[in-house]
């Protein structure tokens, strides 16, 4: 479910807003090979099929940075907002890898806003949103983090 703001004003006040879930996707060993092919990081935990199954998991485990950048994709379906004529993902405040996520797996993203701000002499709005990345059938998440995007309106 998208939750729609008409501009990065109306993200004033609204503290608290749960935001999401966003839709499921499945991690798949091409995914998990592809960020393993970007980054360099060919751990056999990610990458090694045959050698993980007897690993720890049982099973490749998706990087925790892949499942982070995830979020960027999750995000535009719990969080729809218009009329800005550009947006920057300014960094993360608190961020934690809490579970593994194994190959196969699906996962979503659920959003919070905790904070809106209008920052650089009023020219922006700045967002912290709390995004907790769950994993199907878990009660412990895969990640946390806390996400600052800055809205420079219209």
């Amino acid at each position: 479910m998208t939750t729609i703001f008409e501009s990065p004003r109306e993200l004033i006040g609204k503290e608290g807003t749960i935001l999401g879930p966003s839709e499921w996707l499945t991690v798949d060993q091409a995914m998990i090979d592809g960020f393993a092919d970007v980054t360099g990081d060919h751990q056999w935990i990610h990458v090694d099929t045959e050698r993980a199954k007897d690993g720890p998991f049982g099973a490749t485990i998706a990087h925790g940075y892949l499942t982070l950048s995830l979020t960027n994709l999750m995000m535009p379906s719990m969080i729809d907002v218009r009329r800005f004529a550009s947006g920057l993902n300014v960094g993360t405040n608190k961020l934690r890898f809490l579970n593994p996520v194994r190959c196969g797996s699906r996962i979503r993203g659920v959003g919070e806003i905790l904070s809106v701000e209008a920052v650089a002499n009023g020219a922006a709005i700045q967002a912290v949103i709390r995004v907790t990345v769950e994993i199907e059938g878990q009660e412990k998440p895969a990640v946390v983090v806390e996400a600052i995007t800055r809205y420079f309106p219209e």
